[in-house]
């Protein structure tokens, strides 16, 4: 375990919480989860607060943003989520939150769960659908189907949520083109206030990078950008912004705990594998929900990783995040690569503006190599 200073001034806005249990292990997931174990999960909720109760103590924390994610933090059972819910109530000052998200699975919704998380505070739901299609759904591991998908939205919009997310996935094994359109419409038709598309990447330690190193898959980036273009086209036509390179929103409804991480802001990770960003200290928790669970509750830290960042690190980031956005990068942090920035407008992938420089469409596709050009 490691040592992390107390004696930190700043006031922190937001929050991470991560929830590791799974009904499912998902084989391209590459996030740290467990599959579900009900003995478990009440000592794990009681770990959570008492770390949450820690963090109170030792710096100030007045969020604006909370988000619960995983794992699938609705694995949880409605006591539990009550219990652990009206905790963060409890012990945080709340009057200036303006978003509380909750990652969810199809599979783990419930008309009475959908009521309960209404009921004490959460705002956002971000529900993983990934498809629409059946054979898909399958080849992800998913524990629902497309019909449950669809029953699972329209639970949360009884409940009266007014903020959903729809996740959704391309570039998978065998995806054609005309099934990537099919679950962008169907996706529309729902009008959902937010949607984040994610192409499939093959992460290390886990199933799919296991079978794309067997030849069993692969990767065709000219077919990826070919579903990126189709879906900013769709999406946009829609009246959705394209407001980061992966996320859709309709006005008003961009995700402000998103928001922060990309513009640089400090923020609190809690929970196994979480990752906090205070000033100029990075630290990471430990991946092991047991180990998490058993040094908080014995008043340690639960502190797998610390790092010191430096001015660079923090510049190389806020180009790298800034430029997938839809507000850019601010020019004079590009000012020490004037050839790359200048070729790159030349090419006609970064356009000036409102003192910034951002991707134009064609630079939108290749947001992650114009970035690397400045880290």
């Amino acid at each position: 375990m490691h040592y992390i200073s107390t004696s930190l001034p700043d006031t922190v806005r937001h929050i991470y919480v991560h929830i590791p249990f799974c009904a499912r292990i998902c084989p391209y997931c590459a996030f740290y989860k467990e599959l579900l174990d009900r003995s478990q999960t009440q000592r794990f909720c009681e770990a959570l607060l008492s770390d949450l109760c820690q963090q109170v103590q030792d710096r100030h924390l007045l969020p604006s943003t909370i988000y619960f994610g995983g794992g699938t933090p609705t694995a949880l059972t409605n006591a539990q989520l009550e219990f652990l819910l009206r905790g963060f109530r409890d012990d945080l000052d709340l009057s200036e939150l303006i978003e509380w998200t909750m990652e969810a699975n199809p599979g783990s919704v419930s008309a009475s769960k959908a009521a309960l998380l209404r009921r004490v505070g959460i705002t956002r739901i971000s529900l993983g659908i990934q498809s629409w299609d059946d054979d898909l759904l399958k080849l992800l591991g998913r524990e629902h189907n497309a019909k449950q998908g669809d029953e699972s939205f329209n639970i949360l919009r009884d409940a009266g949520f007014s903020n959903l997310n729809v996740d959704l996935m391309f570039g998978l094994p065998g995806q054609s083109i005309h099934q990537w359109r099919s679950t962008l419409e169907r996706t529309v038709s729902l009008t959902p206030e937010h949607i984040s598309t994610y192409c499939l990447t093959y992460e290390e330690d886990t199933e799919f990078f296991l079978r794309h190193a067997r030849g069993e898959f692969t990767q065709d980036s000219d077919a990826d950008v070919e579903f990126f273009e189709m879906t900013m086209s769709i999406l946009e036509a829609a009246g959705y912004e394209h407001y980061e390179i992966s996320n859709y929103a309709r006005p008003g409804f961009r995700s402000a705990h998103n928001r922060a991480y990309w513009s640089g802001s400090d923020y609190l990770g809690i929970g196994p594998s979480a990752v906090s960003t205070v000033s100029m200290t990075r630290w990471q928790n430990v991946s092991d929900f047991r180990a998490y669970a058993n040094a908080v509750l014995s008043g340690k830290r639960a502190v797998r990783s610390v790092e010191e960042l430096t001015a660079e690190m923090k510049r190389s980031e806020r180009i790298a995040l800034g430029l997938r956005t839809i507000d850019g990068a601010p020019a004079q942090l590009l000012e020490r690569f004037p050839n790359e920035t200048r070729e790159f407008v030349k090419m006609g992938l970064l356009r000036r503006a409102r003192g910034n420089f951002v991707l134009t469409p064609a630079g939108k596709a290749l947001a992650d190599s114009v970035a690397e050009a400045f880290v």
